[in-house]
């Protein structure tokens, strides 16, 4: 393997001379500059970057670590993550929690092992406080998408939830719909609860009274047990409309309706939270509060790369993204 110093003794200068080449740093003449560099290209040299990244205390490296890569607002955040990165000249490392805390575990376990520059995190719920106050004790800069944690203070970029909620299902309401549930995931995920609190308030703006036994946590996986269905389906007066607090929810109870002979929209509106990515181009069909979802991917890296260059800065900033509601075929008016 060719090294630094095959390199130096050939262009008959020092390693130091081409250390500085290699990294573009210190004072060197541009004759000297080409002549390295083209000595590095006929001897194929490959810069160690674990020894750069040792000398520099950076390793051009930033970790993504989301929640379901199998969502399409993920894969599409996780795109806007790797453009900005790669622009901005860093790599990108991906993690998937799967929604769990022991596996998010075994991810921030492995970047504190490792070395990075900094962190994208998802949460999988409040319980990840613990998880990102370990990086913070490793001075680890790390911006929070999509999710807040109770307990931490931090940068982070979350979308308009309450806020997109209550459109939602106003908008059901103002088809007709009085029976509405709510389809939600875990009440310890910080967009769970925000959904919720939209959904409560659309309600009370409306004089249409709460109803507990409309509210069902399901988590945010897709709804693949029909039983699960059972407490809405089963009720003496029934839903006419459900809101899905995420695009996976609402395919899979699309799904489950349909196994029971129960269409959408003629005999059950559905609306839900983000998008469904290309599947939406190619059959534009669900009612969603969508949210830009490359955007999260992309101004967070910016975030984490400002912070990394300002590890001691405590003005934390929180960006909200606005939301879109897209109406499109699975809500229809009562007659």
């Amino acid at each position: 393997m060719v090294t630094i110093y095959d390199v130096a003794k050939k262009a008959n200068v020092s390693a130091m001379t081409v250390s500085r080449v290699i990294n573009n740093s210190g004072r060197i003449s541009d004759k000297t500059r080409s002549k390295v560099k083209q000595i590095m290209e006929e001897l194929n040299y490959v810069p160690n970057s674990t020894a750069r990244s040792l000398v520099k205390q950076e390793t051009k490296m930033l970790s993504l670590l989301i929640a379901d890569i199998t969502n399409p607002f993920y894969t599409t955040l996780a795109r806007g993550a790797e453009d900005a990165a790669m622009q901005l000249g860093y790599k990108l490392l991906f993690g998937n929690s799967d929604e769990s805390l022991q596996k998010e575990k075994e991810y921030v376990d492995m970047i504190l092992s490792t070395r990075v520059d900094g962190v994208l995190l998802a949460p999988a719920g409040d319980a990840s406080l613990e998880h990102l106050q370990a990086l913070k004790r490793h001075n680890i800069p790390f911006v929070l998408l999509d999710r807040e944690v109770p307990g931490i203070e931090c940068d982070m970029i979350v979308g308009e939830s309450k806020e997109g909620a209550r459109r939602l299902v106003e908008h059901l309401i103002g088809l007709g719909h009085k029976r509405i549930a709510l389809v939600n995931g875990s009440s310890t995920i910080s967009t769970a609860r925000h959904r919720f609190a939209g959904y409560w308030e659309a309600l009370k703006l409306n004089d249409i009274p709460f109803d507990d036994r409309l509210v069902l946590e399901l988590g945010y996986k897709q709804v693949q047990d029909p039983s699960l269905l059972d407490p809405l389906l089963s009720l003496e007066q029934p839903p006419t409309a459900i809101f899905a607090a995420n695009n996976f929810l609402a395919t899979g109870i699309i799904s489950v309706l349909r196994s029971r002979g129960i269409q959408v929209p003629d005999d059950m509106s559905i609306v839900c939270f983000d998008d469904l990515g290309l599947a939406s181009q190619l059959v534009p069909f669900l009612t969603v509060a969508a949210q830009p979802a490359y955007q999260f991917g992309f101004l967070g890296t910016q975030l984490l790369l400002e912070r990394i260059q300002n590890k001691n800065a405590t003005d934390w900033r929180k960006l909200i993204l606005p939301i879109e509601l897209i109406t499109r075929q699975s809500a229809k008016a009562l007659d």
